[in-house]
């Protein structure tokens, strides 16, 4: 016979508190293994194909160059979020600090997902897991469809992001674009403009270098032909610069027109453009 349920002293039957948590890093599978936990059981996950591979970095890279002052990004890293679930999304971002209460890894604020159209409802039962346990938001990138969708907490469902948006979060610096997510050719931009929006100090130096070397130069050309001719050889070296920290190929014959420029608003327009461009070949185009 089973012991009577405990009462409060008003004779209604009382609440057991729920169990504690295990914690986000407290492991239920084998870490630096291809095995996850859901529900219960254990999955073996199947190293990326090529598609899903370079998601994967291109996730990463964007993660790194918009990433908040105190937040870490991590690819494949194993959260605890049940007593049955011990899963790693495809890359996170969560806070530097360690918990105060347990030493540990906080949990993370941001998980995205890479999957194909019919592994989304495979990726749900990840993201209901994941914002349970307490992480804000969770994206995926669909990779045949070329979209970025969330998880609604409200509706218990994936909802398709505009392709025009952004992902705007605490633990960003910088905006995201979603189309840097779902388009290759968009990812190197958007990592170019954040990295020049968080003041990156390689940047920066590159940038002030060129400065300085344009005053240098405006004031030994201004002897002959004036300060405009200065100014103009250094915001060339800029724009050069700029092209060099994206690592984009400068032909000969590219690099000759550039430096033979003397129409400032065309080298002004040249500036405007470097950070986005495609290729220098595009650049000169404008």
């Amino acid at each position: 016979m089973s012991p009577p349920a405990s009462t409060s002293p008003a004779g209604s039957p009382r609440r057991r508190p729920p169990p504690p948590q295990p914690a986000v890093d407290e492991r239920l599978v084998m870490p630096e293994t291809r095995y996850e936990a859901i529900d219960g059981r254990i999955s073996y996950v199947c190293p990326s194909d090529e598609p899903h591979g370079t998601y994967h970095s291109r996730i990463a890279a964007l993660l790194e160059a918009h990433v908040a002052a105190g937040y870490l990004v991590a690819v494949d890293m194993l959260t605890r979020t049940s007593e049955k679930n011990d899963m790693a999304p495809d890359a996170s971002v969560f806070p530097a600090a360690r918990d105060a209460e347990t030493g540990g890894r906080k949990i993370e604020e941001l998980a995205f997902e890479v999957v194909s159209t019919e592994a989304l409802s495979h990726a749900a039962k990840k993201a209901r897991a994941l914002t349970e346990r307490g992480v804000r938001r969770v994206f995926a990138v669909d990779v045949e469809r070329q979209r970025a969708l969330s998880w609604s907490r409200t509706t218990g469902t994936w909802e398709i992001l505009a392709p025009s948006g952004v992902i705007e979060d605490p633990a960003l610096a910088v905006a995201l674009p979603l189309r840097a997510l779902t388009e290759a050719g968009k990812a190197d931009d958007a990592v170019a403009r954040a990295l020049l929006l968080k003041k990156n100090p390689v940047i920066e130096r590159a940038l002030e270098e060129a400065k300085d070397e344009g005053k240098a130069e405006g004031k030994l050309e201004g002897k002959l032909e004036g300060k405009a001719e200065g100014k103009l050889e250094g915001k060339l070296e800029a724009l050069l610069r700029i092209v060099a920290a994206r690592g984009l190929k400068v032909s000969k014959k590219a690099d000759k027109r550039l430096r033979a420029e003397r129409d400032e608003a065309v080298i002004d327009r040249w500036l405007a453009s470097a950070l986005t461009c495609a290729d220098v070949e595009a650049l000169l185009g404008k």
